[in-house]
C-alpha cells in the first residue's frame, strides 16, 4: 500500500508542471507602443501579456499595471490568417483594444465596445485599425 501512495504521489508530482504550463495555453504577449482604453481604463503603451480568464472574459496585465479583467465575444476569422495578434480601433489619438488573435486558432477574443468607443465612432468620419504583432 505503501508504493502505491509513493507511485500515485510521484505521478502527481509529475503531471503538475503539464497542467501548468496548460494554463498558460493562449497567452499572448505584446510590446504595445501607444497608450490605449480598455475596460474605461487608459493603459500606457509598454509590454502588456493577454490571457484567457475565463470562456467570456480576458485578463490583461502590464508590468506597471496589475490586471483588468474585460469581457468577450468569440468571434471567426478568416482561415488564411494564422497570425497572433491584437487588433486596436483608432479614433484620432484615442486607441481601443478590439480583438485578439493567437496562433493557430480560428476563433479569438472580441472585446466589446465601450460607451467611449460607441461616441467617438459615431462622432469620427473614418476609423483605422491598428495591428499590433504577438508572440
Amino acid at each position: 500500500m505503501k508504493r502505491f501512495h509513493i507511485a500515485l504521489y510521484a505521478a502527481l508530482l509529475l503531471t503538475a508542471p503539464l497542467s501548468m504550463a496548460q494554463s498558460k495555453r493562449g497567452d499572448v504577449a505584446a510590446d504595445i507602443p501607444f497608450p490605449f482604453v480598455v475596460a474605461g481604463q487608459t493603459l500606457p503603451a509598454g509590454h502588456y501579456i493577454v490571457s484567457p480568464a475565463s470562456d467570456s472574459s480576458l485578463r490583461i496585465q502590464g508590468s506597471a499595471h496589475r490586471g483588468t479583467f474585460v469581457p468577450t465575444n468569440i468571434t471567426q476569422r478568416s482561415i488564411s490568417d494564422t497570425s497572433c495578434k491584437l487588433v486596436f480601433h483608432r479614433y484620432g489619438d484615442s486607441y481601443f483594444l478590439s480583438e485578439v488573435w493567437v496562433t493557430g486558432n480560428d476563433r479569438g477574443r472580441q472585446l466589446l465596445r465601450s460607451r467611449a468607443e460607441r461616441e467617438l465612432a459615431a462622432r469620427a468620419t473614418a476609423a483605422e485599425d491598428r495591428v499590433v504583432a504577438a508572440r
